[in-house]
């Protein structure tokens, strides 16, 4: 590329980033023109150059305050965050879109995300080599017989792999079906070295025999497996008129709700800004919501598998792996479906459609109700008073491997927010020798996972969701206050003998901060606000109500995998807010050491008094496999739930209308 023609496509990418800046929000996901801005200036800069691949390229916020205080007036610059692989060396750089320069570039000190590049690197490389070859031989198998699956190696801390970009790559019998992951290679993983481009190692425990059945999962081949079910009238919801919501380049309004949305390639959707109506009166609920970590360690201790322990947003991306959603499958067919922008490994813009699907629904459930039965005369019927309840829901899902997570952010009518991560997908499978339960082998094979098909055992797993709850009730100095319920005194001239009453103590830095969920021991979570005056001289807050929490008997001292993502061992943390803690698991999870993230984040014991204070939930579940999960699972829905706490001065759902009226 000469140079002449290189700088009229930077002076191009400037003006053209120039023009979209005017009518872009701080907060707002680069544009495609931002990305090609980006890759020009690096190139034009010789920093970088046109085979140059690119693990990360995001929107590198401006400072709170920043935004706070000149969010509309276009005086902030438009700045990006760039991972590149330049000479097979990974380097980092910040580049001022607005301005066309680069500001800052260095040597990067551990691994970025995996590239696509990298899964067909890794497949063709250990195809490639002779031992694979011969494993594959073993069980009767040519490469042209398999396909790979290049998996994230973990870090274990050892010696031999300090500095190395590694995947560990398992191999399937090509699929005669939809299911990819019926016929597993057992006991033979190569292990790659993605810079050198070479197999190190190949791990083979031995053949066991290749399962049979190829499970498929669409509805030809279940009906060549069993019958199904009588066709049925659809229940379907329905919105007539259109929707109630209105979408303003990145500003979605709806009833009482105002929010900005994004994608980025790590965390994928982020929501920014979120208010509340109050009357007439648009108030400050959160300031940013967005995943932080996906964290899914196998419990299988074997050669092949002890391993899998993976970061599954860090890692891979959850903004990478967003997949295209279906009507009537994954959204109704009413909801407004919108693209997803991120790019690929040449940097370039890459659009995933109808990647988001926003919706209202009304599922028959009441906002509330309530049936006076001192109202009912020998005449007259009195029904219950009551109002419908409508949400409003933004949902994205991400393929990761042969997980699908869908991630919900439901908006109620009542100032309740629910966060739901949705597991489906296939469970990871293991090739084993036991048919039945009833083999000599199956007490072996079923130690630490289950078994759900002939020669197929599922490994027990976990799966654990990290959010970024960057609350700013009403503004962003806050105060964490916990909420325990606790025995109270009763008086001794009454005869009960027990009774509770809450205790509200404030958090007063990071380290008191970190707080386990239990049922024998109540508390929940508000977000203060102590500086403002609400109704009935309450502060106004927004409480973390409850979750789907789970805990294991993990060693967070010395087990590498828990040593890297030890923000699991508490389900809340609060901490200072600092622009550039995003990731519980830290800002590059690919064979990270635990050195950087929230654990050691909040070892600096920064006061959290009246300050802008970030809460971190942690929702997860155990997975034990049952025979239901196979050969697809069934949605398994986890929540965060987040509602006002005297923030209104009444029940916002009260002005619901008994009869809804159709848009025009």
């Amino acid at each position: 590329m000469t140079s002449k023609l290189l700088g009229g496509l930077v002076a191009a990418s400037m003006l053209t980033s120039a023009a979209y800046a005017a009518d872009l929000h701080p907060l707002d996901g680069l544009t495609g023109d931002e990305l090609n801005a980006v890759r020009a200036t690096l190139i034009e800069a010789s920093i970088a150059s046109d085979k140059t691949l690119y693990p990360l390229i995001e929107l590198l916020e401006p400072h709170k305050q920043a935004v706070l205080s000149n969010a509309t007036d276009g005086s902030l610059d438009r700045r990006a965050t760039v991972h590149f692989q330049e000479n097979d060396k990974f380097h980092q750089a910040v580049v001022n879109i607005t301005k066309g320069t680069v500001e800052s570039t260095s040597a990067m000190e551990g691994q970025p995300m995996i590239m696509l590049a990298d899964f067909m690197s890794a497949m063709e490389i250990a195809l490639g080599d002779e031992r694979m070859v011969a494993g594959l031989a073993k069980r009767g198998l040519t490469p042209d017989d398999v396909f790979c699956l290049p998996l994230t190696a973990g870090n274990f801390f050892s010696d031999a792999e300090k500095g190395k970009r590694l995947m560990k790559v398992p191999c399937y019998v090509n699929p005669t079906s939809s299911n990819f992951y019926a016929k597993p290679v057992e006991g033979l993983v190569a292990v790659v070295e993605l810079s050198e481009r070479k197999v190190l190692d190949v791990l083979d425990e031995g053949a066991v025999p290749l399962p049979e059945d190829d499970w498929g999962y669409n509805e030809d081949e279940v009906a060549k497996r069993t019958a199904l079910r009588a066709k049925t009238n659809p229940a379907r919801l329905r919105q007539e008129g259109g929707p109630n919501f209105s979408i303003d380049g990145s500003e979605i309004t709806w009833d009482i709700w105002k929010m900005r949305y994004r994608v980025d390639k790590r965390p994928g959707l982020v929501l920014s800004q979120v208010k509340a109506n109050d009357g007439n009166n648009w108030r400050s609920v959160l300031y940013q919501a967005s995943l932080s970590e996906v964290f899914v360690p196998y419990m299988d201790p074997s050669e092949g598998w002890y391993w899998r322990t993976y970061m599954d947003s860090g890692e891979y991306g959850f903004g990478l792996f967003l997949t295209p959603l279906r009507k009537n499958v994954d959204c109704p067919d009413y909801a407004t479906f919108l693209p997803a922008l991120i790019h690929d490994d040449m940097g370039q813009p890459l659009e995933i459609p109808d990647a988001i699907c926003i919706f209202e629904r009304d599922i028959g459930n009441p906002a509330w109700r309530h049936f006076e039965v001192f109202a009912q005369s020998e005449t007259e019927f009195v029904p219950a008073e009551g109002r419908p309840e409508t949400e409003l829901v933004i949902r994205t899902a991400s393929e990761v491997g042969n997980y699908d997570y869908l991630i919900d952010y439901r908006f109620k009518q009542d100032g309740t927010i629910y966060l739901k991560v949705g597991a489906s997908g296939l469970d990871a499978v293991k090739g084993v020798a036991s048919k039945t339960l009833t083999d000599p082998t199956a007490a072996e094979d079923t130690k630490y996972g289950s078994l759900i098909a002939p020669y197929l055992v599922a490994p027990f797993h976990d799966h654990y969701f990290n959010f970024r709850l960057d609350f700013d009730v009403d503004g962003p100095d806050n105060t964490m206050m916990v909420q325990e319920i606790v025995g109270g005194e009763p008086p001794v001239n009454i005869p009960r003998r027990s009774l509770w009453t809450v205790k509200n103590t404030p958090v007063k830095s990071e380290m008191e901060g970190r707080f386990r969920l239990s049922s024998m021991k109540p508390k929940a979570f508000m977000v203060m606000n102590g500086n403002v005056d609400g109704y009935l001289g309450h502060k106004p807050g927004y409480m973390i109500h409850h979750g789907s929490v789970s805990y294991a008997p993990f060693d967070f001292e010395n087990d590498a995998p828990f040593v890297r993502n030890r923000y699991i061992e508490y389900s809340v943390w609060n901490t200072a807010y600092d622009p550039k803690e995003r990731y519980a698991g830290g800002e590059l999870a690919m064979g990270s050491d635990g050195s950087d993230g929230l654990a050691e984040w909040v070892k600096q014991d920064r006061d959290l008094m009246n300050k802008d204070v970030v809460t971190w939930f942690t929702a997860g579940f155990h997975h034990v496999p049952r025979m239901e999960d196979w050969p697809v699972m069934s949605t398994e829905w986890k929540t965060i739930h987040i509602q006002p706490m005297n923030f209104f001065p009444r029940n916002p759902a009260l002005t619901i209308r008994l009869l809804m009226q159709t848009a025009k």
